[in-house]
């Protein structure tokens, strides 16, 4: 036997979307709720809508076709009525004047919110008194026309019932529910006007969205916890739409995560981008651009981390974020390397961040209340993803092989610029070997005076002493910060090494040869000239061509990375900023000052 399909009833589906658009409104929503659906009555009067009790429970009309709007608007005249505490306990059952009263003061404070459509003929203004007094001098004048018909449950009755509690424990306090849904509603309205909402009746903030995206990990995946608990979440409009971030941004010095909070995701969609911005942030993907392109080493990261949460199952991934199966299991640098080969294709996509912007920024964007955090956060970051491996719980998954071998590098992070810049300086920079000979005193140790100790000399011959040579950018774009903790690390390893002098040469337009100064004042006392554009080539062809400078010599090349496309034929190395590349593909090692 085959059953019959059941029967669609416009009329009910009417009332209960009607109701799911009370119960989502921050107004209505401590009042309503979904449970309790309005229920029909039977013998309801022919001119009646609904009626709604001291309990809280609407009964509507069992016949009535009405539209969503319509029965909007009479589920709000209704709990307004309950929340304005026309359904006391010390209320009695209501007078025709106080009835109308009530509507009034109901359909005044309900014309404010602008919502659903009227059922009756609203008067053109009412008056402002207060319902109790209203319904003294009603009663002793009668009533006016133009108020008699306001109610929703007809004109023999009062749109309110006043019935005994039959539920458990305390009955509700309709008005302190009012007062919290007033509260919500002005929070909400402050949302819409900010952006961060695109209406009232959105059931939950984006705000809510994000924020318990990331506390998810803090409670539900200690891969990532400890990261997202150091990790702090900016929902700027005016930041989104000045730096063109479309869904999403980090900066890993600020520890700070920039969402648009005009896009429109999901909870899970959520989870994915925090986790794809946390990832960016913790394996150092900023600092590992080196001399590539920026967007493109962006792009490169984007579908590494992307394939990896994919096969994690962390979250949803949001339509149009980077995916290819066919790049699974190689590293960014390897994607990196096969996308050049089509700079066409891959320069049209687009990150969370937008078409042609990398969501990896290398600095924390300006909005209220800034991160100011000290240094040292790559360590921390470091720490949390060694420690959430640790603790991942196997049950949620194996991670990719590729993931596991980048967070157990960090434990070996590599060395910072000036322990680098030394290494260079021992490898480039020999210092002068030292000899112990008896041709020199030497101090005779005090439990055996007749026994004679070899000194220690240095060779005298000025072609054994070591020099090197600094071509200095000076332009105007030129950080005296930089310039001073170059300068100075320059200083302490040259005179560690024994360097009496080193070959300067100051470059901007023009390059000016200062010849060879002492260690000591390199550091401090050296006066900068130029201040110009920047042109290094002339400098280093100086060096390269000068006769008092040794053939073998290394360069050492101090510059903001706005410079000329250099050719450099001897050893040599670069000092730049953190946030700095270079116009082209050095040759050299490249020490990036923090």
């Amino acid at each position: 036997m085959v059953s019959r399909k059941a029967r669609r009833d416009p009329a009910l589906e009417a009332i209960h979307s009607a109701w799911k658009v009370i119960s989502a409104h921050p107004l209505f929503a401590p009042m309503a709720s979904e449970w309790r659906l309005p229920q029909r009555l039977d013998q309801f009067p022919r001119d009646g809508w609904a009626t709604v009790d001291s309990n809280g429970q609407v009964r509507v009309h069992p016949t009535r076709r009405a539209t969503v709007e319509e029965w909007t608007w009479v589920f709000a005249h209704l709990l307004i009525h309950l929340g304005l505490g026309h359904a006391g306990s010390d209320r009695l059952a209501p007078d025709a004047a106080a009835a109308a009263a009530c509507d009034v003061a109901v359909n005044r404070f309900l014309g404010s919110l602008k919502i659903g459509r009227p059922v009756v003929e609203l008067p053109p203004s009412y008056p402002g008194t207060e319902e109790d007094a209203l319904a003294r001098h009603w009663r002793r004048v009668g009533v006016p026309a133009e108020y008699c018909d306001l109610g929703v449950a007809g004109a023999a009755r009062a749109d309110v019932l006043i019935s005994a509690y039959t539920g458990w424990g305390d009955p509700p306090k309709w008005q302190e529910r009012f007062a919290a849904g007033l509260s919500a509603a002005a929070t909400a309205a402050v949302d819409v006007a900010g952006g961060a909402r695109t209406s009232l009746s959105d059931s939950r903030s984006r705000v809510d969205l994000w924020d318990s995206a990331l506390g998810w990990f803090v409670s539900s995946y200690p891969l990532l916890g400890a990261m997202a608990a150091c990790t702090k979440v900016v929902a700027d409009v005016e930041v989104a739409r000045g730096w063109d971030i479309h869904v999403a941004a980090v900066n890993a010095a600020a520890g700070e995560i920039y969402v648009n909070p005009l896009t429109s995701l999901t909870q899970n969609e959520w989870r994915f981008v925090m986790a794809h911005e946390m990832l960016h942030a913790a394996l150092r993907h900023g600092e590992r651009v080196g001399g590539r392109d920026p967007y493109l080493w962006n792009v490169a990261a984007d579908l590494v981390i992307n394939g990896w949460l994919l096969e994690m199952g962390v979250g949803v991934m949001p339509d149009g974020a980077l995916h290819d199966p066919a790049l699974k299991g190689l590293s960014a640098e390897a994607v990196y390397d096969r996308i050049t080969t089509d700079l066409r294709r891959y320069r049209k996509l687009a990150t969370l961040r937008g078409v042609g912007l990398g969501d990896v920024l290398g600095q924390p964007l300006p909005h209220p209340g800034e991160s100011r955090r000290a240094t040292g956060l790559d360590d921390i970051y470091r720490r949390a993803l060694t420690t959430g491996l640790a603790y991942h719980d196997p049950s949620r998954g194996l991670l990719p092989a590729g993931l596991v071998e980048e967070i157990r590098a960090l434990d070996h992070p590599p060395l910072a610029w000036d322990a680098q810049l030394a290494r260079w300086f021992e490898e480039h920079v020999p210092s002068v070997t030292r000899l112990r000979t008896y041709a020199r005193a030497s101090r005779r140790q005090a439990s055996t005076p007749d026994i004679p100790r070899p000194g220690w000399i240095r060779p005298v011959s000025q072609e054994l002493l070591p020099t090197y040579g600094v071509v200095l950018d000076t332009s105007g774009s030129m950080d005296r910060v930089l310039l001073g903790k170059a300068l100075g690390a320059i200083a302490s390893y040259s005179q560690a090494r024994d360097v009496p002098a080193a070959r300067v040469v100051y470059c901007d337009a023009a390059a000016y040869d200062a010849g060879y100064i002492p260690v000591e004042d390199i550091g401090g006392r050296v006066q900068v000239r130029g201040r110009g554009g920047t042109v290094l080539q002339p400098g280093v062809d100086l060096l390269e061509q000068a006769e008092d400078f040794p053939a073998n010599g290394p360069i050492l090349l101090i510059t903001d990375g706005y410079c000329d496309v250099v050719r450099v034929r001897r050893d040599h190395a670069w000092l730049i900023p953190a946030s700095a590349t270079l116009p082209f593909t050095p040759r050299g090692p490249v020490f990036r000052v923090q």
